[in-house]
Formats: C-alpha cells, sequence, structure tokens
C-alpha cells in the first residue's frame, strides 16, 4: 500500500510553494503560518517584493516554485537577495507524485509546497550568480552571430545575379580579402584588376584569378541590396565587438574559483588554426584560466568560444553532479537504456537544447578528422555505429575530461592517434586472450601477422 503524502517524513518544515504565471503568482505556506495560507499577488516589483515580505513573516526559508519561460527570474532574485533559497521545480517531477497538484491555480501551489516540504522536489542546476550574469552575455552574443549570419546570403545572392563570382576564388567572401573586395565595390571601384589588388597575402587564389572572377555586370538594383546587405553584417558586428568589450570588462571582476598563486603563469601559445573570426577579441584564454585554473582550449576541439559558453552553461562547481555520469547524463550525452527485466530493449540518445551540449557536439565535429585520441576514437565509433553515434559518443568522451579538470584542477595532456590505436589493440588481444581461455585454447601471434589498428 503507497504512503499517503501525511505518513512521509518531513524535510523542509519551512517551505512554501509558488505557481507562477505572467499576470499572477500563486503562493503557499503551511497551514499555521497564517490565516490566509494561500494567496494571490501581481507580478509588478512592488507585488513581488510585497510577496517576499509574506514569505519571511510566515518564517519561510526555501521556496518551490514552477513556471515555463522566464517568469520565474525576477522572483528568484528578490528570494536569493533576502536570503531565502529557491527550488526550481520541473513540472515533470510532479506529473506522477502521489497527491500531485491539480489545474487549480490555488491547489497547484498547496500541492508544489507539500510535495516540496516532503522532499519530493529536486532543484534545477542553474550556475553561481556571477556565472548568470556572464551566461546572460554570452547567450546574447550568440544571438548576435546567429542574426549576423542571414545578411551574408543576399551577398551571395547579389555577387551572382550581377555575374561576379567572387565564391569560386574565395571560401568565404566575409573574410579580410572578400570584405575589402565588397566594400570597394560599394564605393564605386569597377575596375577588376584593381578590386583583385585588394586581395589578401594569406589569400590562395591569385590576383590574376581573382579579376576573372570579378568581370561581370554591374546592376543598380542589385549594388543596392549589397549596400544595404554589408550594412546589416556591419550593425551586427559593431554590436558583437560591443559585447565582447562588456564581456572582458566582467572577466576582471569575476572572482577566481581555485587558490590561484601570486604570480599566475603564461600560458602556451593557440594551437595551429584556432582562430577563427566568431571567436572573442581579447585576451580571453588567460581571464578564463584565472578564473578556472585550468586551460580548456588545451582540449582537442575546444576553442576560446566554445569553452566560454560551456563555463557560462554549467558553471565552475562540478559539486552539483556528484560523479561524472551525472553530469553526461544532465548534458543528455549518454545513452538513455530501456531496461526490462536487466535487459536492455533499446539504447537511444535524448534530445536537448543544452547549449553545453551543442558545444560538445561541436567540439567532437571538428576532431574528426584530427590526428589525435579524440580523432581516431570518433573515426573507430563511425566505423562501427555511424556518424551520428560517433559524434555524441565523442562528445561524451570530451565531456568527461572537462569535469575532471574542473572538478580536480588538473591539466588537460593530449593524446596521440598512435598511443590510442596501440592501447585500443592491447585491450582488443586481451579481450581475445580471455574468450580463448574460456574456449579452451591458448592465443598464439602469428609470425606474418601485420600491425594493423583494430576497427
Amino acid at each position: 500500500m503507497k504512503p499517503t503524502l501525511e505518513e512521509l517524513s518531513i524535510v523542509h518544515p519551512n517551505a512554501a510553494g509558488m505557481d507562477l504565471g505572467a499576470e499572477e503568482i500563486w503562493g503557499g505556506v503551511p497551514a499555521d503560518r497564517d490565516a490566509e495560507p494561500v494567496r494571490a499577488f501581481g507580478t509588478f516589483t512592488p507585488e513581488l517584493q510585497a510577496r517576499v515580505d509574506w514569505l519571511v513573516q510566515c518564517g519561510v526559508d526555501t521556496v518551490a516554485m514552477e513556471s515555463t519561460g522566464v517568469y520565474w527570474i525576477p522572483i528568484d532574485e528578490l528570494l536569493e537577495a533576502r536570503g531565502l533559497k529557491p527550488y526550481l521545480v520541473d513540472a515533470r517531477q510532479v506529473k506522477n507524485v502521489p497527491g500531485r497538484k491539480t489545474d487549480v491555480l490555488r491547489a497547484a501551489c498547496q500541492g508544489l509546497q507539500k510535495l516540496h516540504r516532503l522532499g519530493l522536489l529536486s532543484a534545477s542546476c542553474r550556475p553561481e550568480a556571477e556565472m548568470v550574469t556572464w551566461r546572460a552575455y554570452l547567450r546574447h552574443r550568440a544571438e548576435l552571430i546567429e542574426r549576423r549570419a542571414p545578411h551574408i546570403l543576399p551577398m551571395h545572392k547579389a555577387l551572382l545575379q550581377m555575374n561576379l563570382q567572387l565564391t569560386q576564388v574565395l571560401t568565404d567572401i566575409t573574410g579580410p580579402t572578400g570584405l575589402a573586395i565588397i566594400r570597394a565595390i560599394i564605393t564605386g571601384e569597377r575596375d577588376p584588376l584593381k578590386l583583385a589588388q585588394l586581395r589578401n597575402p594569406a589569400c590562395q587564389s591569385s590576383t590574376e584569378e581573382i579579376g576573372k572572377a570579378l568581370t561581370g555586370t554591374w546592376k543598380p538594383e542589385y549594388l543596392f541590396v549589397l549596400k544595404q546587405s554589408v550594412e546589416g553584417y556591419d550593425f551586427y558586428t559593431q554590436q558583437l565587438a560591443a559585447c565582447d568589450a562588456e564581456v572582458e570588462r566582467l572577466y576582471a571582476v569575476l572572482n577566481p574559483r581555485w587558490e590561484m598563486p601570486a604570480d599566475l603563469p603564461k600560458l602556451p601559445p593557440r594551437k595551429f588554426h584556432s582562430h577563427r573570426k566568431n571567436q572573442p577579441a581579447g585576451e580571453v584564454r588567460q581571464a578564463m584560466y584565472r578564473i578556472v585554473g585550468v586551460d580548456l582550449t588545451a582540449v582537442d576541439g575546444l576553442k576560446e568560444a566554445s569553452v566560454q559558453e560551456i563555463l557560462s552553461e554549467i558553471g565552475t562547481d562540478m559539486s552539483p553532479g556528484p560523479t561524472v555520469k551525472h553530469f553526461a547524463s544532465w548534458l543528455r550525452l549518454a545513452p538513455h537504456n530501456d531496461i526490462s527485466g536487466g535487459v536492455v530493449l533499446r539504447s537511444r540518445g535524448l534530445k536537448s537544447n543544452n547549449r553545453a551540449r551543442q558545444a560538445f557536439r561541436q567540439a567532437a565535429e571538428s576532431v574528426a578528422r584530427s590526428d589525435n585520441a579524440f580523432g581516431e576514437f570518433y573515426r573507430r565509433k563511425r566505423a562501427q555505429y555511424g556518424p551520428k553515434v560517433a559524434n555524441m559518443a565523442t562528445a561524451h568522451k570530451i565531456a568527461r575530461v572537462v569535469y575532471f579538470m574542473l572538478k580536480k584542477h588538473v591539466p588537460y595532456e593530449a593524446g596521440k592517434a598512435e598511443e590510442y590505436v596501440a592501447k585500443q589493440r592491447e585491450r582488443e588481444l586481451t579481450r581475445l586472450k580471455r574468450q580463448a581461455a574460456y574456449l579452451g585454447y591458448n592465443l598464439t601471434p602469428h609470425p606474418t601477422a601485420t600491425e594493423s589498428p583494430v576497427a
């Protein structure tokens, strides 16, 4: 027989519950704390402050909140400022619990209060306050990059409509050579040779090839589209630079999360070809090292931008995840197994919009052709299960490395592909010897056997 809510032990005796909406907030406290234990408040700041004052008067020290969207953020900040501990809970936790809430708002907050009082709810993982501020800047930065990207497509289209085949001689028209040529076109330059002479010395195409590609028609309507597209691109580039300046200013005031020495050592040079146009400006690599105590950009596949995004999402404190398995499961990088009777019926990955998860998957994609341990692991898994599983497995492996670096403050030791192949071969031989012994045979090497890697 299942126990009722009244028969369970109390974990949080001073718990309250809130159901948050866009225009109204319902809150409930223990019945013995107030003559009217359930009240409704508005969402204006004075009303939120009155709500927090009421909770303090009732002796509440922790509040369980259920909300959609971002309605919970203002009340969460007010609760933390007054010393109350907010618990942002997922509606799925309340769904199948005995005595769960109904759809009535009054009963909803009462149900949350009862469940939280009995310790049946767990709080969603949220970084510390400084990390939340950092995360807000970086999420806005990612949105600026997304808004800038659509302005590149009209540039491509306008150039092709004028038969200016710039895309055939340049891999990226928003690079130094491409933007210099496009800006000259906008200002009135039409001579293909003069435009080609704006070529950056690092460009692989010759001046003659670029000159041939820039021989076309010059129609005013397409030039107008090109001009406005470049202006839109430049606007978001300026916004991105301003956002990077704010992030860099924030780095200076963030407190280190480790026992930093008096003289912080300088980091080694960047990895070859590690800089990209969407990477943050300034010395953010050294700044992040000052904060966390390890150089996460040394991990194969991780750049400054991806490390920023990962740290802002997961924070620097790994204690909420007791083990690396919990961390991988929270990122939705661990396989989800449907088990019945101890037998795995199906194994699949769960979908998630976690930004840290996306950054790890991008890092896994970038090492697919690299000559390192991660790249060799990716290629072996791709041969076994396909690219989708290989990407998830490699992202899982990179996430585990980041977890241990942050938890134990140990530097990253890059593994070579040859070392990984040798270890994998040794593990395969150990498995074969064990299997042969189980079947009653001895495994002996063949004198003409080749040293080919094990797939």
